[in-house]
């Protein structure tokens, strides 16, 4: 925690006004899924003590904030469509929502907010990211909730954070991919219907075979793929 250089506001001067910024990400080791640490800070530029803050975070990925290479956009097809559409069809994707407290501070305090990769390739967001080769995923991180405050009187006193408070943010993939591959190493994770699963599990056991990997990777090479 950090105390600003000005002078405190006294209490019940004025209303809050928190401010973000992204210091930092990084993966967490030992989780139970796939989680990354995004070092947020807030501030309140005044000075003005702060009890907590309530805060909502809605993390959304912005694909049409990047270039992408002739191999990449084949990759996204899938999910925007051929090139030539994608000035209409490259909308924003839901990455993840976030409620967490931040603790009492005056002037800044950073805080880890974990962020879980959900690895569902069926996901648009999961599918986004695994499509990349490198390099950083545009994102916009949309905040709101309730600060809490010291009246002039010392009593509580809430105000809201603006609807409207959004700042832009560059995950690095490599960040990504390392996270999931500690927790899923040389592992995809695919969506099927039960239908599906019971007649490739039945198909498993008919061939002898030890796992339905090798049930699909046999399917495969008969299909000549």
């Amino acid at each position: 925690m950090s105390t600003a250089a000005t002078d405190p506001a006294p209490a019940g001067s004025a209303t809050p006004e928190p401010e973000f910024s992204v210091v930092g990400v990084r993966s967490q080791r030992h989780a139970a899924s796939p989680t990354l640490l995004l070092d947020l800070q807030v501030s309140e530029p005044s000075g003005r003590p702060v009890y907590m803050v309530a805060l909502s975070v809605q993390v959304m990925i912005e694909p049409a904030r990047r270039s992408y290479d002739a191999v990449t956009r084949e990759r996204l097809t899938e999910l925007f469509g051929t090139p030539e559409h994608w000035s209409v069809s490259t909308s924003n994707l839901v990455f993840t929502q976030i409620d967490t407290l931040v603790p009492a501070f005056t002037g800044s305090v950073t805080v880890p907010i974990p962020i879980i990769c959900h690895y569902d390739l069926e996901l648009a967001a999961a599918k986004y990211l695994h499509s990349l080769p490198g390099g950083e995923a545009p994102m916009a991180l949309h905040f709101n909730g309730i600060v809490y405050y010291p009246n002039s009187d010392g009593g509580l006193q809430m105000s809201l954070v603006p609807w409207n408070t959004s700042i832009d943010f560059r995950l690095p993939v490599p960040v990504w991919r390392e996270t999931i591959e500690h927790y899923y190493p040389g592992t995809a994770w695919l969506g099927v219907r039960t239908q599906t699963l019971d007649s490739l599990r039945a198909e498993k056991l008919g061939r002898g075979l030890p796992t339905l990997d090798a049930c699909l990777a046999a399917l495969l090479e008969e299909a000549g793929r």
